[in-house]
């Protein structure tokens, strides 16, 4: 198994990131959220250039909001930097759309775009469709090497649900699942392995991520600690921020034990709260994954956090990243909040034994 983090990216990020290629650590990833971090693109190209080693993947582009020449473009010359070592994520979109007031692209049209940006880097010429139109579009000097379309890129996408999977599967994708307890990742991945066999695939080739949020306790009863609800609590957070958009943009999925749904009920109160009213969704995304805002505390609670989250002590958790490694997730990936980079260490920490 590998082993990776994830980040919301600022100016700074490569630090993190070169520290987790000192660590050990096999892979990057960084959010696009266009409103609320730094730019991905830039932050990558930063990592980049200040490691040698560690791969570095978009987590998730979102097509929507990026033409496919554009991030195409963009990936090949990332690939120029660091070559080998480029991986494009892929999304329908959560943050980088809701703070736009839009719910989640159709996943048809994500992939219609994959394809667009497959074919470029693969030195095609390719229909592209661009406003509404379709036109024919190339890297017009690959010759030059200002870019590079030689060595791969390879593609993961993030696909929640059974349709996602499939379509997946069909096209021999990498895999991305984001996991906040052991038997929801399982059936995941329960699913995506019958999806792949169905699509005449060997198991054996089957990439699959879990990308996880979480924490590793100092002591077993330090679940309601002020430094578990920092480093855990905005990945729980997600949950309640999900939920209380459902009915205008529908669901990701996150949902907590039915013990715990009263947290939801709770939040909506807070939610109902914000201005401006007809765009709460500014104020419901501020901080993602990065902190728990003040008017949250009260809600994510240690048992949300044990619910929604890969956390425990350090063997419990190393327990439980075996436990997705037998499950067959061949990467493991983890939040490290840009406000507390030292989590680097913990990982690092926990990884090691495993």
């Amino acid at each position: 198994m590998k082993f990776g983090i994830n980040i919301a990216p600022s100016w700074d990020s490569w630090k993190v990131v070169k520290r987790a290629e000192e660590l050990g650590f096999d892979y990057a990833s960084f959010i696009d959220s266009q409103l609320i971090n730094a730019d991905m693109f830039v932050s990558m190209t930063a990592a980049a250039m200040k490691t040698d080693r560690i791969h570095l993947g978009t987590g998730v582009i979102i097509p929507s909001n990026r033409l496919a020449p554009v991030a195409a473009s963009a990936l090949a010359s990332l690939n120029a930097i660091a070559p080998g070592r480029i991986h494009m994520g892929v999304g329908t979109g959560f943050t980088g759309r809701r703070t736009m007031g839009l719910g989640p692209m159709k996943l048809a049209d994500m992939f219609d775009w994959i394809d667009v940006v497959e074919k470029l880097l693969a030195g095609e010429l390719v229909e592209a469709k661009i406003e509404g139109d379709t036109h024919p579009v190339r890297f017009m000097n690959p010759e030059m090497e200002l870019i590079n379309i030689k060595d791969p890129i390879p593609v993961n996408v993030s696909a929640l649900g059974p349709r996602g999977r499939r379509m997946v599967a069909v096209r021999g994708y990498r895999w991305t699942n984001t996991v906040g307890n052991l038997v929801r990742a399982e059936a995941a991945m329960a699913d995506m392995k019958t999806a792949w066999t169905e699509a005449g695939r060997d198991l054996s080739d089957l990439h699959a991520t879990a990308n996880c949020g979480g924490t590793v306790l100092a002591s077993p009863d330090d679940w309601d600690a002020d430094y578990v609800q920092a480093e855990a609590g905005p990945s729980s957070a997600i949950t309640l921020h999900n939920l209380a958009e459902e009915a205008e943009f529908g669901s990701i999925g996150h949902k907590p034990p039915p013990e715990l749904a009263k947290l939801v009920e709770e939040y909506r109160k807070v939610y109902e709260s914000y201005e401006p009213h007809n765009a709460r969704y500014l104020a419901n995304h501020k901080n993602h994954l990065m902190t728990v805002r003040p008017e949250e505390k009260h809600l994510i609670t240690g048992d949300f956090i044990r619910a929604t989250t890969i956390s425990g002590t350090k063997e419990e958790v190393q327990d439980k990243i075996r436990a997705l490694k037998d499950m067959g997730y061949t990467l493991f990936t983890t939040h490290v909040r840009t406000v507390l980079p030292e989590m680097v260490e913990k990982w690092a920490d926990v990884i090691e034994g495993v």
